[in-house]
């Protein structure tokens, strides 16, 4: 079959990390998701994600097309966990054209994405009150999910917990003076009496860092980072007692957590409980029935997340002329 490249596609951009970090904020980003979460987006335009496996690396696909019409993309993660280190890229194409509109270092739009989800849900299940915040973890991921909320709400007190001492007194340090945060010397501490409780940790030996025992009635609890099949963060008692589990991929959650896998090893019907986050958003569902109900948010991170983020992040950069354009070396072709 022969095709005929159309030779007046515009430049492709290159955002580098650098260019995300200026360009990106914390309430723009869970306004972009807010919006899209609020349509209907057809289960076909975001597949599972994909994953090739070799020898100590592994590379994953997520794609996705975003129901504003605009872009469809794919994120890819190169991963080398012996080496510890990675390298994700996020291209986006036109919709209308199938030009390649830009390429994305897509390092730190992970962490937007993942955070500003993460706010958006605790907006909608949480007190619209400010907040009281537990927060297990002291890294990257937990760092961001307060940052965000914060910038979003308002919150009446922090408190963290990671099992090594200098990591939350740090992790505390870094938000002072503008929180009232302190470090707690243990989960329960950090959780007592807390309206929200955001888990971005797991222990080395995949022991739940979250256990039921410890959540106080009415408590919104968001977990970010047990994703796979072999990890746990949240008890099964906590997955039992939920009165609904929200998640941005439920058949992922379901079949490729280790959470919502052990959950249903124990007999707790988890399949029951689910349901999509964009229910939520779109006011389809009512998630808490009774003010003492516990509710969870499980998420596993999704390319639809991605491609929104990245799609803003477009918009901003043609709007301030930042970035770098590059030839049209990938050009559509007429078949």
């Amino acid at each position: 079959m022969s095709s005929t490249a159309i030779s007046n596609a515009p430049p492709t951009l290159l955002l580098s990390d650098a260019d995300v970090q200026s360009l990106a904020d914390w309430p723009s980003a869970v306004a972009a998701l807010n919006a899209v979460y609020g349509q209907a987006t057809a289960p076909a335009m975001v597949p599972p994600r994909s994953m090739a496996r070799g020898d100590g690396i592994w590379l994953r696909s997520l794609t996705a097309i975003s129901p504003t019409g605009a872009t469809m993309g794919c994120k890819l993660i190169a991963a080398s966990p012996r080496a510890r280190c990675a390298s994700y890229l996020i291209s986006l194409f036109d919709q209308q054209t199938m030009a390649l509109r830009a390429l994305i270092d897509g390092n730190r739009v992970t962490g937007l994405r993942t955070a500003a989800t993460a706010a958006l849900a605790i907006d909608k299940l949480a007190p619209h009150r400010p907040l009281r915040v537990a927060v297990i973890g002291a890294g990257f991921e937990a760092r961001g999910a307060l940052d965000c909320l914060a910038a979003v709400r308002a919150l009446a007190s922090v408190r963290v917990y990671s099992p090594t001492p200098a990591s939350r007194e740090r992790f505390a340090t870094g938000f002072l003076p503008r929180l009232d945060i302190a470090a707690t010397t243990s989960a329960a501490a950090a959780m007592d009496g807390a309206d929200v409780v955001i888990c971005a940790a797991r222990s080395r030996d995949e022991t739940p860092v979250v256990r039921a025992a410890w959540l106080p009635a009415g408590a919104t609890v968001v977990s970010l980072g047990s994703t796979l099949p072999e990890q746990r963060e949240v008890d099964t008692e906590t997955m039992a007692l939920a009165a609904c589990i929200l998640a941005d991929m439920p058949e992922e959650v379901l079949h490729d957590t280790g959470d919502a896998m052990a959950a249903t090893q124990a007999g707790v019907d988890v399949a029951a409980k689910l349901v999509p986050l964009e229910s939520l958003v779109a006011g389809r569902i009512t998630a808490r029935r009774h003010d003492s109900d516990i509710v969870l948010y499980k998420s596993v991170g999704s390319a639809l997340q991605d491609i929104v983020i990245a799609e803003m992040l477009l918009a901003r950069a043609l709007a301030l002329a930042c970035g770098s354009p590059l030839p049209a070396w990938v050009l559509p072709v007429s078949k």
